[in-house]
């Protein structure tokens, strides 16, 4: 048999994980000795009879667990990005096993009462010990046996659910998309598009993770519309059960650990601090966001001559957009081809303000064929890390865009980082990949996730990159966004694939003002997910949810979310942001959190010269580089010399 390759750091460069090698027999006996590996460090460092110091304890944690570090990073990203059923049976086995490792370490009362010994005169470490203090409280590290054995019990039946949830989702996803064999239906759809959907006779048009389909904005014929919809908002009801049992059992676990509900134990180490002050900013929103839904709807309406049903929002916003602004989405798509996006595009954006440069390394592969890398360089010539892409929609493949890392960046480690991006396109049969403007922006929006990891420079692998308050991570990349349409980066990839000439102006003019229509839906839609999500985590505990079905509609109508038109961009039953693990539960506000900061952040950059190097330097220094090691609202008041506030986010989206 040959050797384990997760048992020892990859001999590729930057430590890529050596893909080519790993086969589904080796996580589970790497995963084995790779807990047994790390509670033996975890035992050493709580047998050293030294004091207790920053470097023996703290370091010392931070330096321990490489081995599962290495099983659990390709485990998680081939269950997310390309999972075969073997990988789906790891992840159901080792899920339960892993959090039942990770209380082991967490409730360790030798080792809590160790870190609590510590102490340090260094902000950095000191930053990074009050991190660790807070994790290890809020993990349960000061309960008395009785609630340690049963929040036990709780994580490894909240693991178990999570993972049920997510392969409830993705067979679903599957099982639901639209097939015909009638290309009528479909019409609305371009050649290409149509292309990359039939397969031998059959049309099978896939679904996204979200309510809203992007077909819905062509398709012509309104039953299609309507039957795309349904398949979309009706997938996998299987997971109201699992969404209800989850919610009762976070309540349950919240109540042991001293909080009144999850919500309020998942924002205690936020930036937003409080359920109130969460509450507050979305509050502020919904109404103002609702009435540009009703003004919206009439308008789509009355172009539509009859009453409109939420299948019919997107494809008359669509019509609505040709005809008040001469705008057709389509038109644009030949200009943004996928590798010109990124290479000319968004890798040009990051090298015009930082002075990285990217250089394709074919040799280095991933996990997949479609996928490719590049080795970044800093602007003085030294190793940054890698970045890797892998753009394509597949059935094994679960929704929506996303970057993790293969390898965290650290100083103390002498380790770089390995930076993945997720898209979800629809990969051609033949000919350029053609994307739509979302599409790009999403790219550009994921590349910002991809920098944060890629430029930080901190020592410790707990606060690298991003690391940082989930109510904060998506500033960094929702700031990124702002560069696609920037005219010294959009002349630059936007050509037509076919001539090379580049976008005309005035067509990037008709854009930039349909763009301000529909921004009613968007936020409420988003808004409604938020609110959403908050009332299944404001559930008291011991609070059961007898009536999942109707629990949905109702937590909307109490928080004013509720309308005929506009569901929540994702509903309970795919809502895997906060179902799958705890990720975003409690947290799907963050986006909104965080685009108050990019929006003040943008008006910065727009007030002080645009897309420039000293610009970029800037932000780099004083908020990506520095990841989670400093208060990152420090960071983010440092950066714009004045504490941001609501009303750039206000303008922006016409709410105002």
């Amino acid at each position: 048999m040959t050797a384990n390759p997760f048992l020892s750091p990859s001999e590729l460069p930057y430590r890529l994980p050596d893909f080519a090698a790993i086969r589904e027999e080796h996580f589970l006996p790497a995963f084995e000795q790779g807990v047994a590996e790390h509670l033996a460090e975890v035992d050493a460092i709580v047998a050293n009879p030294e004091p207790a110091t920053f470097d023996n304890t703290i370091a010392a944690l931070e330096r321990s667990g490489a081995t599962l570090k290495r099983v659990e990073t390709v485990l998680h990203t081939l269950a997310g990005s390309d999972a075969t059923e073997g990988i789906r049976e790891i992840e159901r086995e080792i899920a339960p096993r892993a959090s039942q490792h990770a209380d082991a370490v967490s409730l360790n009362r030798d080792l809590w009462a160790r870190i609590q010994q510590v102490t340090t005169d260094d902000p950095q470490e000191a930053w990074l010990l009050e991190r660790y203090r807070l994790d290890f409280v809020k993990a349960g590290a000061g309960l008395g046996d009785r609630e340690q054995e049963r929040l036990r019990e709780l994580n490894t039946r909240l693991a178990e659910l999570g993972t049920e949830f997510s392969a409830n989702v993705v067979r679903a996803t599957g099982e639901a998309s639209l097939v015909t064999t009638d290309a009528a239906d479909l019409d609305g759809l371009d050649e290409a598009q149509l292309s990359a959907i039939e397969k031998d006779g059959e049309y099978v048009l896939p679904l996204l993770n979200t309510t809203v389909q992007p077909a819905l904005a062509q398709l012509t014929d309104r039953a299609t519309r309507e039957r795309l919809y349904t398949l979309s908002v009706g997938r996998a009801p299987e997971n109201l059960e699992i969404a209800a049992r989850t919610a009762e059992l976070r309540a349950e676990r919240a109540r042991l650990l001293g909080y009144p509900d999850h919500a309020a134990y998942k924002v205690a180490d936020q930036t937003a601090g409080t359920v109130e002050a969460v509450e507050e900013r979305l509050g502020q929103l919904v109404g103002p966001a609702r009435r540009n839904v009703e003004k919206e709807a009439r308008v789509l309406a009355e172009y539509a001559g009859h009453d409109i049903e939420p299948w019919d929002w997107p494809y008359y916003t669509e019509q609505v957009r040709k005809a008040r602004y001469d705008f057709d989405e389509s038109v644009l798509r030949p200009y943004f081809e996928l590798g010109r996006v990124i290479e000319d595009g968004v890798f040009h954006a990051a090298t015009l303000l930082y002075g990285v440069t990217f250089t394709e390394r074919p040799d280095l592969a991933g996990y997949h064929p479609d996928m490719r890398t590049w080795e970044v360089l800093d602007g003085d010539g030294s190793a940054l890390g890698l970045f890797l892409l892998d753009p394509y929609a597949r059935p094994t493949k679960r929704g929506g865009a996303w970057m993790h890392n293969l390898v965290d960046q650290s100083l103390l480690l002498d380790e770089r980082p390995v930076v993945v991006n997720n898209l979800n396109i629809t990969k051609p049969v033949s000919g350029p990949a053609l994307l739509t403007f979302d599409e790009v922006e999403t790219a550009f929006h994921e590349f910002g996730h991809a920098l944060h990891g890629l430029l930080s420079a901190v020592r410790f692998p707990r606060v690298e990159g991003t690391s940082v308050p989930r109510d904060f991570v998506e500033f960094p990349s929702q700031v990124n966004e702002m560069w696609a349409l920037w005219p010294e980066v959009l002349s630059h990839y936007a050509r037509h694939h076919e001539t090379g000439e580049p976008v005309p102006d005035e067509l990037v003019r008709r854009l930039t003002a349909a763009s301000r229509f529909n921004q009613g839906f968007a936020t409420f839609e988003y808004l409604a997910a938020a609110l959403l999500d908050w009332a299944w985590h404001r559930l008291a505990p011991g609070e059961t949810v007898e009536d999942p079905a109707s629990f949905e509609a109702r937590a909307l109508e109490a928080a004013g979310a509720l309308h005929p038109l506009v569901r929540p961009r994702y509903r309970s039953t795919y809502f895997q942001h906060i179902f799958s693990d705890d990720g975003y539960s409690a947290g799907y506000y963050s986006y909104v959190w965080s685009e108050v900061l990019d929006a003040e952040s943008v008006e910065w950059f727009k007030e002080n010269g645009g897309l420039t190097r000293a610009g970029g330097d800037r932000f780099r220094e004083r908020v990506l580089s520095l990841g989670g090691s400093v208060d990152p609202m420090g960071a983010v008041t440092d950066f714009l010399g004045r504490e941001p506030g609501m009303e750039p986010l206000l303008a922006r989206k016409g709410l105002n």
